[in-house]
């Protein structure tokens, strides 16, 4: 019997993916909107869905529109950014009571349908421009989450490792936009770009939930966009790959951040992926891993030392926050537990540790609305078809020599290092 059961139609403009679950006591809508990174267009994204969320025409104010919702039995409208591949995804998510859970019968997934119609179609603008002050409050709150990765020096370190590594590819945009670019946003000009991405993105609607199917693919009638072929973007695409890049980067901090990139050639959809999946959790995607033992246990160097996946770009990033003075060390000691990776130094038992927290891990994911979208929408980001079922067993069938044989795809890109002003290695 199958996990979940995804049905998949075309609709207008976009695609409906629908999974019809007793499990949740909510229904969700997810919408999706991708479209390629580009300097140009990346902050006007970064700005756009909270613009979207804050008001719209029928609601004229933040205040408003959370009133409203409070009204639906406190429904939920929210916002996301990311960056898959060299695509930069925007999420508007609506989660709404289950009407079968109510005492009366107000038909709240129409009424969730209706207000995301009203989020993405009739937004509070007028004469080609969106609401001048809203557009304000909007940017300055997008300076402040640019301005925040500054203050938080893991995610500095985990940004600019990304920047270095990808210089000249898309990659390397940061999901926030460019703060200088914020200034140059006006009400009109935000308006037009948002009237492009309506005509160019691709567009995904999942409707998550114990909902009637007739009853879905009627509301879904009354959103209509226009028909577009998607932009792609090629997964392959990178800057030309030279020797190993070392970056030394100091500031006035006293714990190093050492972040270190993989390029694993290896990408989802790819017969392999999975035996890099399984790779990852041996190297140090978990709290049994090398890099947790080997790094912070055993060498007492790291307070943290963990990898994780960049799916679509094919990336293993390593993220470690050393002492300064323990930089080659570290450097060198994460440099062999991947060797250990590619000469098969790890037992038939840990490969058994690491795919069932791997399938543990799974569950859990797919046990949430987000989660389980997440999962799917790797789908669509790849042009794949792999379906949870598949997912699991190809996770539990990985053998020994698979996982060797990604590990030797793996290459070393790029060393940063994040110090003290003094202290650490001399650049």
């Amino acid at each position: 019997m199958p996990l979940l059961y995804e049905k998949t139609l075309p609709m207008q403009g976009y695609t409906l993916h629908m999974i019809q679950t007793d499990k949740y006591k909510t229904n969700t809508l997810i919408w999706k909107m991708k479209a390629p990174l580009k300097k140009e267009t990346v902050t006007y994204r970064a700005l756009l869905p909270h613009v979207l969320q804050s008001s719209t025409k029928k609601h004229p104010s933040t205040a408003k529109l959370r009133t409203y919702l409070d009204h639906l039995y406190g429904a939920a409208l929210q916002t996301d950014l990311s960056k898959k591949g060299d695509y930069h995804i925007i999420t508007i998510t609506i989660e709404i009571a289950n009407e079968a859970f109510l005492k009366d019968s107000t038909p709240l997934l129409e009424k969730a349908f209706h207000l995301l119609k009203e989020v993405l179609l009739d937004p509070h603008a007028d004469n080609g421009a969106f609401d001048k002050e809203t557009v304000e409050q909007e940017k300055r709150s997008l300076k402040q989450r640019i301005q925040s990765v500054y203050d938080d020096k893991m995610r500095y370190a985990t940004h600019r490792v990304t920047e270095e590594m990808c210089k000249g590819e898309p990659y390397a945009l940061y999901v926030h936009g460019e703060y200088d670019q914020v200034g140059d946003i006006t009400p009109a000009s935000l308006y037009s770009y948002y009237e492009q991405a309506l005509q160019e993105d691709e567009m995904d609607l999942y409707i998550i939930g114990d909902v009637d199917s007739a009853e879905v693919e009627r509301y879904c009638q009354t959103i209509e966009l226009k028909n577009r072929t998607p932009q792609q973007v090629s997964k392959q695409m990178r800057a030309e790959s030279s020797e190993t890049k070392e970056i030394i980067e100091r500031q006035d901090l006293k714990q190093g951040k050492l972040n270190i990139g993989y390029r694993t050639n290896i990408f989802y959809g790819d017969p392999d992926y999975f035996s890099l999946q399984v790779l990852n959790g041996l190297f140090g995607g978990f709290p049994h891993s090398k890099l947790f033992i080997n790094v912070r246990e055993k060498a007492n160097l790291a307070y943290y030392a963990a990898s994780r996946l960049e799916s679509h770009k094919g990336l293993l990033m390593v993220m470690s926050g050393i002492d300064n003075k323990n930089y080659d060390q570290a450097v060198r000691i994460i440099k062999e537990q991947m060797e250990a990776m590619k000469n098969g130094d790890f037992s038939d038992q840990e490969i058994e540790q690491t795919k069932a927290v791997i399938q543990n891990q799974f569950l859990e994911t797919i046990d949430t609305t987000r989660g389980l979208t997440e999962l799917l929408y790797h789908n669509v980001v790849a042009d794949q078809n792999i379906t949870l079922e598949e997912w699991q067993s190809a996770i539990a069938n990985i053998t020994k020599d698979q996982i060797m044989e990604a590990a030797r795809k793996i290459e070393l890109d790029t060393i940063y290092f994040l110090t003290g002003v003094k202290e650490g290695p001399q650049s």
